[in-house]
Formats: structure tokens, sequence, C-alpha cells
């Protein structure tokens, strides 16, 4: 008779023996680092301490396994079961919540600190006294104290990190978000929709659990109530909505995905419209073709990616809950594989999966998103209650600007470059981007610049933006000492990029170079000097590849991939960077497809550490690619600029993988790519104010040895410019030094921008964004533009000048009566699109163009607009 092993938990037999197997797999797999993982559990442990290890160690990903120590969980553990018998609501929440949504310390890709306690510390006793519901919107007004918007790289600041740099992009907001109110016990989940279907981009919110209903809202962006923020009218026009479990977890939700380590659920039903799509895989024979994987593709950034990828089950069929737009579905299945398009209204598709040939030619197709929906009338909020809400959003921002007043300022960086000896200006760049970390940052150069001079500060200024925020001493100066003694053998232009810098992709930037050179002898650091294959041989024999959860590929650090003597691919390419920088040896990813390679002999060679054949082909035989100008073009086809308009894909396993070129790279014509032999698919797209896309494929063939020339060329996409209505610019408004003007002033003779922003939000922060990027296009036109900033818009930190990188035309003006807003402002859809409200108007004040809301592109967009009426106007056309 089996005996049922007690659990602190409500999990049943089943459920507890599968995690005491995951647990014993997860030990086989780390067994490297078998005691500063697992020996926490020879600790006295009670039964709720041990299960709630177990269950974070059986799903617990093979980068953490690598990177962190068990006292780290052991300490998030504890803390997490204090907060639980403190808070509340903690005992009302259900212990699969618990679980899944409170207890994981991770969100997102983060690095993972001990800060569970933290937070509850800053937010406890400002929620103890509050309803869960009511917990929820203080802790966002908490978030909203503590940081801001502001776009940036792929890899996401931990929580600590987020609060010190004071801004972040939305992935960063929603974590912060998502760990403060798991820190007060409350359950909390990052949603995201991987790609928008009617623009560019991505966007990620919160939802949390109050008493039996989960809610919604924008992270570090406060709403006077729960289920609302900007985002709402653009969800409503989502293909997915979803988040990724640690753990089996059974829940009402749609489930997407049930892996092995992890659970993906579907909450696209909550946001938008939504519809059962099927996929139906066969084989040549006609067969059902279990197992295949499945991508639903959709265009953005100029590529087709996959919001999910499914695998087929025994009927060869992946079904997959959607939107009402059309998808482009490709299946691949040992080398062979299909394609099809979904369009917005079919329910099921059936693709037959051939050998892979080589296809050659253009096809075009449009890609049609959902449309835009009106949601329902929610009740007036009490006049009292938005008053209040206003009030907390401006002590916000105080609050979080009396703070970024405390970071080292130019002065202070004069004063540090002058003691020394190192350029001001350059010594101000470092500090200003390194915010709440400044301090830290000017302390390395103190310490170092004496003995070392600008070696220090080359270091630092080889680091991305975001490095600076959260990479501290020891790091620095493991890198700095460690990378000296071949600073004079190599040109500086190999040796700070390739050797000194420490950044090789996204992963979190940790001391390794000491640990590196003392795992080898000095004869092998000679020979490897000399044969750096030899040590990519040597990492590939010796280091196993373990695949893990697709959005941690990359991010284990090299010094922890080293010690667990695991990792996935992309994280071994990495340990072999590092290594190879710590030893001396220029390293680096190849920039398009992220391969590792060295420097020998004046050129970049592969590092091919495993048996791939069609790598030591291409290191071999490298083809190259060269893009043709479309003589025959029309005047509004779009500048080339890769991943804006244009990107190259290489057809790998039966995949299009999309080359890794410069974002905005617009110098494409100038000389050829260097490409991997193979099958390529050249992909082109001129997006429409309403979001479809109008796409082109061009398909060929690069060849060892050959260049290959191809015809970059768009579809045409007339712009109309009707007349919208008409602006009344003789409202009074007035420039930030206070002088008054009149807004007919401000707005020319021909043609002129007006847009009424919201600087603390993220749509407005896009704008602004994109109109710096397009600075110069705008200074072709000379175009005025004024960007109009309502009284309660106006917060504490805004500041004017803290845009120098917007076109030089750009005039802010404070609109404190609002009389100059055209009415279409307050009437939806534009009124619950909200912020920013943009208008392109011409010579006699007639609005030919607008647009609310959130929406990428939104500044190329009116950047044509007036391109077409300056083509018009230079014709002596009618502008009707």
């Amino acid at each position: 008779m089996t005996t049922k092993q007690p659990c602190a938990f409500d999990l049943d037999h089943e459920e507890m023996a599968s995690i005491e197997r995951k647990l014993q797999e997860k030990r086989a797999v780390a067994r490297p680092r078998e005691r500063e993982l697992f020996g926490v559990f020879e600790e006295a442990l009670t039964e709720e301490e041990a299960w709630a290890l177990k269950y974070l160690y059986a799903y617990m990903p093979v980068n953490d396994l690598a990177d962190y120590d068990g006292r780290l969980f052991l300490s998030h553990v504890r803390k997490t079961l204090e907060i639980r018998e403190r808070m509340p609501w903690g005992t009302r929440v259900p212990d699969r919540l618990f679980l899944a949504f409170v207890l994981p310390y991770r969100v997102n890709t983060e690095n993972i600190e001990d800060s569970r306690g933290v937070l509850h510390a800053e937010l406890a006793e400002r929620t103890l006294p509050l309803t869960m519901a009511d917990a929820i919107l203080e802790t966002n007004y908490w978030c909203h104290e503590k940081a801001v918007y502001v776009g940036s790289d792929l890899r996401t600041l931990s929580p600590l990190s987020m609060i010190r740099n004071a801004r972040g992009r939305c992935g960063e907001e929603s974590t912060l978000a998502v760990a403060a109110l798991r820190s007060i016990g409350i359950p909390a989940r990052q949603v995201y929709t991987p790609l928008w279907a009617h623009c560019d981009s991505n966007h990620a919110w919160v939802e949390a659990w109050a008493d039996g209903t989960w809610h919604y809202f924008g992270a570090c962006e406060p709403e006077a109530r729960l289920n609302q923020g900007w985002f709402s009218p653009p969800a409503r026009r989502a293909m997915l909505v979803n988040t990724r479990i640690a753990g089996d977890y059974r829940g009402p939700e749609d489930i997407t995905l049930a892996h092995e380590r992890f659970t993906e659920i579907n909450l696209l039903a909550n946001y938008a419209p939504a519809r059962t799509l099927t996929v139906a895989v066969k084989d040549e024979q006609g067969m059902p073709a279990s197992g295949a994987q499945v991508r639903f593709e959709l265009y953005n950034m100029a590529e087709f990616q996959p919001i999910a990828t499914l695998p087929t089950n025994e009927r060869g069929e992946a079904v997959l809950i959607t939107g009402y737009g059309d998808l482009l579905i490709r299946a691949a299945k040992d080398g062979r594989w299909g394609e099809a398009a979904a369009v917005a209204d079919a329910d099921r598709i059936e693709i037959v999966l051939a050998s892979a040939g080589l296809t050659v030619g253009t096809v075009d197709l449009d890609m049609t998103p959902p449309p835009e929906r009106e949601g329902e009338a929610g009740e007036s909020l009490p006049e009292e209650t938005i008053s209040r809400h206003n009030r907390r959003l401006e002590e916000g921002a105080r609050i979080r600007a009396a703070y970024e007043a405390t970071f080292l300022n130019e002065v202070q960086a004069a004063e540090l470059a002058g003691t020394t000896g190192l350029p001001a200006d350059r010594v101000w760049d470092v500090l200003r981007k390194a915010r709440g970390n400044s301090r830290e940052i000017a302390a390395f150069l103190r310490e170092h610049a004496a003995v070392h001079g600008q070696w220090a500060l080359l270091l630092l200024e080889s680091l991305n933006e975001k490095d600076l925020t959260d990479t501290f001493r020891p790091a620095l100066e493991d890198h700095l000492l460690g990378a000296l003694d071949r600073r004079g053998e190599l040109p500086e232009d190999v040796f700070v990029p390739y050797v000194l810098c420490p950044r090789v992709l996204h992963e979190m930037i940790v001391p390794y170079r000491r640990l590196f050179r003392s795992a080898f002898t000095e004869a092998e650091v000679t020979a490897f000097r000399a044969e750096p294959s030899a040590l990519a041989r040597k990492l590939g024999e010796g280091y196993a590849r373990e695949e893990d959860l697709p959005n941690l590929k990359g991010k284990g650090n090299p010094a922890g991939t080293f010690n667990l003597m695991k990792g996935d691919r992309m994280s071994l390419a990495i340990l072999f960077v590092a290594v190879c920088r710590s030893l001396g040896i220029p390293a680096r990813l190849e920039p398009s497809e992220q391969k590792p390679q060295f420097r020998a002999g004046g050129s970049w060679q592969y590092a091919v550490m495993d048996e791939d054949a069609a790598l030591e082909q291409a290191a071999a035989h490298p083809g190259t690619l060269r893009l043709l100008r479309d003589a025959e073009a029309p005047a509004e086809a779009p500048a080339a600029a890769y991943a804006e308009n244009f990107t190259f894909a290489r057809l790998e396993n039966g995949v299009y993988k999309t080359l890794l070129y410069p974002h905005g790279k617009t110098d494409v014509y100038d000389k050829p790519f260097e490409a991997e032999p193979g099958s390529y698919r050249l992909t082109t797209g001129v997006r429409l104010k309403d979001g479809t896309v109008r796409v082109r494929f061009a398909y060929f063939a690069v060849r060892a040895g050959e260049e290959t020339s191809v015809a970059l060329t768009y579809r045409e996409a007339e712009a109309e410019l009707p007349v919208l209505g008409t602006l009344d610019a003789s409202a009074a408004v007035a420039l930030p030094d206070g002088t008054g003007k009149r807004l007919e002033a401000l707005l020319g003779q021909d043609g002129a921008i007006a847009a009424w922003i919201e600087p603390e939000r993220e749509p407005t922060k896009h704008l602004l964004r994109e109109l710096g990027e397009l600075a110069d296009r705008f200074a072709e036109l000379g175009t005025p533009i004024v960007l109009l900033v309502g009284d309660a818009e106006w917060t504490a930190s805004f500041d004017p000048s803290h845009y120098p990188k917007l076109p030089a035309a750009v005039v802010f003006v404070r609109d404190s009566t609002s009389a100059a807003m055209p009415d279409a402002i307050s009437r939806p859809p534009a009124s619950e699109a909200g912020f920013p409200h943009l208008f392109v108007v011409d010579g006699e004040r007639r609005i030919r163009y607008a647009a609310s809301g959130y929406k990428i592109g939104t500044g190329k967009e009116a950047l044509r607009a007036l391109s077409g009426l300056s083509s018009v106007t230079m014709e002596g056309g009618a502008q009707a």
C-alpha cells in the first residue's frame, strides 16, 4: 500500500509525484553545482518551505540553475511565505494561484535578485488597510513614483535596477509591477501581445487577481480604476494576448501550450473578439503529420515572426484561439515544410509538407489586421475621484523628479573629468546614461583613471547604455584589469569592441575574466591564441547543449554556463566569445546570424563548436548579396530601412530565419552583404493607415563564393489626403517661457503638424522618438511641428529641454484652455484612443491627416502626408 506523501499545498498525489520527478531531473542536469543549489534542502525546513522549494526547482530554467545559488531561492521562499501570513488576503489566495502567480521569483528574463523583502518593505504599510482591488491601484501609484516609460534594448532590467534607473520599456515596467504585487501576496502576471497586427512593435501589461477576479492595468501608468488603459483600443485589435507560467498550470484559462517546463495560456478573449483556427498538416501521401511545428506568423518590423509555435497532435492538427486578422501559417517537420495564408474569416486551413526545393520569383500578398472596434462605455467617475487621481499622478511625477535630481549632473561630471584628466563631454555622456548608477560609475573612473588613463573610460563607452545602469565596480574592474595585457598588441578598433568589451548579446554582465584565465594554463592560453578553433573544439566537447525556455535562450551569463557545463546553443556561443576575450582573442557573435566568430589573420572566422557542416561550409565559402535600386520606383516609395520596411531571411530547417542587420540601416546599396549560402527571402512591406500591409516576397539563392544581385522593390500604396475638417488656429497658447502666442503664428504658411500630447505616457513617447528619428527628413520639408500640452499633462517631471533630438522646427506650447483642440478629439474613436492626437494641416488649416492614441508609425505617416501635400503644391494642383 502506497502512503500519500504529505504536502503543505493543495496538490494531488499525481502532481506531487511529478514535482518530485522533475526535481530529480533538475538535480541530474545541475550535478556540477549540486552543493551550491541543493544544499539548502539539508537545512531545517518546514513542510511549506520544502515543497515551495521543490516546486521552484522542478520548473526552474537551466539558466537559473547555472547563474544563481540555493541560498537566494530559500530566502525568497521564506520571505514569500512570511508575507502570505502577514497580509490580510494571504489565506484567501488559493494554493494553485499562489504557486503560479505569487511564489515565482521570475517574471520575465530579468536578472534575479533577493528583492521580495525590499519591495514588501516599501509597500506593506501602504496597502495593509486596503481591499485587494485598492491595493492593486495603490501599488501602481507606487510604481509610477518609481519609473516611467522609455524605449530601450531587449535586455530586461530587474525590479531593483528599474527603480535605480527610474525608467524602462513596457516589459520592464510590467516586470516591476508584477514583482511589487507579488511582494504583498497578490497574484499577478505579465501579459503581452507578442506582436501587434495593425502596427509594428508589441506591448506588455499586467493582470492582478482580487477576490476571485482578474483585472488588468498598465504598469507604472495608473488609472483611477482597474480594467482601463490607453492600450485598451489597440488590444481589441490583437491577434494573441498570452502569458507563460512556470509550472503545470491547471486554471480555467485556455491553454495554448502545455510544455513539461511551462504552460502558455491565451487571454485574448478577455480583450478582443476571437475565433478558433485549426491548422491541419498532412504529409505528401495525405496522412496526418503529428509532431510538426506550426508557426502562426504576423508581419511586424518588416518580417514575419510567430505569435505562437505549436506542435500538431496525433491528428496532425494545431489549434489556436486568435483574432480576426490575417496570418501566415508555416508548418515544418523533418526537412519538409509548407505555407498558407489564413485570412480573417478562416476557421480551418490545410497545409501539405513537401520536400524543400528552391523557390524563386516574387509573391505579393496583403496582410489585413483586425478592424478598429469601439469598447463598452464605462460609468463616469465622480469629479472628486478624477481630481484625486490627477493629484496622485502629479505627486508621483514630483517624487520621481526629485529622485532623478540626485543623479550626478553635468557640473559634477566636469569636476570628475578635471580630476581624472579625461574629456569632460565623454565623462558626462557615460554618467548621464548611468542615471541612478552614476556614482558607482564615477567611483570606477576615479579609482582607475589615474593608473590606466582613458582605458577605464573606453571600457564604459564599449557598453550598451543600459549596462551602465546595472553594472558595478567588481565586474568593471575584472574586465578592465583582465584585458589590458593585450592593449598594445591589437589595433584599438579591434581591441576595444572585441577584447575589452564584456557585452556579447543580452546576458547579464558579471565578472568572468579571472575565472576563465585561471581555468587554463599559460601553455593552453598561448596555444588557443595561436589556434582559437582548438578552444572552440574543447568547449564543444566538454559542454552539453540543454535547450530551455524560448524567451530565455542566450540569457545565461558566461560564468554560470561555464560552471554548470551546460547551456542552450546561444549561451554556449556567448561562453565561447567571453572565454576568447578573457584570453585576449578578439571574438564576437556574427552580426547577421549571431554565430560565434574569432578574428585571425585579419579576418573573421566561424568557430565550429559542434558538428555543423553548414557552418563549416559557410566559413570556407561565404557568398555575398547586393541590393539594386528599383529604377521604376514611384516617388512615394519608402526609403529603404532595414527592419522598418525590408528584411532578409534564410531558410533553415523549413523556417525563414531573419538576418539581424542593424535596425534602421539605410546605406543598403553601398556594398554587398556577406551571407551564408542557401535559399533566401527578401520581404518588403508598405503599411497603410488602417494597418493593412502590402507585402512583397522575393525569393533567391546565395551560392558559395558568388555574388547575388536582387532588386529592392515595394508595392505601390496611394496616399489619399481627404479634407477631414478645419483646425481653429486662433486660440492663444503659451511658449515654455510664458510668452503668449496665437497658434496661427506657429503653423507657418504651407503645411504643419499640430499634436496634443501627454509626455508622461508611452504612446506620446513613441511619437516623440519617431519625430527624432525622422528629424533630417522633416528638416528637408521645413515643416513647423507644434506640440501642445494641456495643464493636466504638463507634469512636474516634464521639461521640453529633455528632448534635444527632435526636429529643429519643433516647438512645445502650453494649451491651458484646450480651446484649440479640434472637436474630433472629444468624440469616439479618438476620445477613447487618447493622447497623442496628431493632425497634419495644409496652408488653409484644413486637416488632411489625423491619428489618435498608440500607433507605431504615426510619425512616418505624417511625413508621408506632408510630402504628399508638398508634391501637390509644387504641381500647382488643388488641395482637395
